[in-house]
């Protein structure tokens, strides 16, 4: 695989949604990355806290920490940076190991982005390069077929408006209809109480 492949394979499937963030999971995406280069490797960077101790993260004003990860792949090293943030995706003064965990893991995922994989996620768009755009008539008709299920199944609340949002089979259309409509449909099943 090239880096030309790696940046037009579509990863949307593979993503979560944290407040208004995306993110792709990094053991599929570690995974991929050795599918396109067996050879693939990553470093997490150390600092020198003193003579005798090195630590995973770099300690910045405030006590915040910064931490830096090195993808290497097709025999290129990227390096990518990341601060150590708390559940509101700020920076963590005196941040834990798990915090630390938790960055260095987004921060290789980062550095496969610069690879690549992923990195139409960082520049905020919806699709992979050369990918098909979606057409106007594919989200017309998904909500011509569905949404009058979704509207019903909200006026009985929340569980059965996520049981009925199960249902549907998985589509991009699907996702689409859902960014363009959960504000409606979930207080319509939050007044259903």
């Amino acid at each position: 695989m090239s880096v030309e492949k790696l940046l037009k394979m579509n990863v949307n499937e593979r993503t979560e949604k944290k407040s208004n963030l995306t993110y792709l999971s990094w053991a599929w995406a570690w995974a991929e990355a050795l599918k396109a280069d067996p050879a693939a490797t990553f470093k997490v960077e150390t600092f020198k806290r003193d003579q005798y101790t090195e630590e995973p993260f770099m300690t910045l004003p405030g006590g915040t920490a910064m931490v830096w990860v090195t993808v290497t792949m097709f025999g290129k090293p990227m390096t990518c940076q990341l601060p150590v943030m708390d559940h509101r995706n700020k920076a963590m003064p005196n941040p834990d190991a798990f915090a630390v965990n938790t960055a260095i893991m987004r921060c290789m995922t980062k550095a496969l982005g610069l690879h690549g994989l992923g990195l139409y996620i960082y520049a905020g768009e919806d699709l992979p390069e050369g990918e098909k755009s979606p057409t106007d008539d594919e989200d017309e008709a998904f909500e011509a077929q569905y949404m009058e299920s979704l509207r019903d199944a909200s006026l009985n609340g929340i569980e059965a408006l996520q049981e009925a949002f199960k249902a549907i089979p998985t589509s991009p259309a699907k996702s689409r209809c859902w960014v363009k409509h959960q504000a409606s449909l979930k207080a319509a099943a939050g007044a259903a109480k």
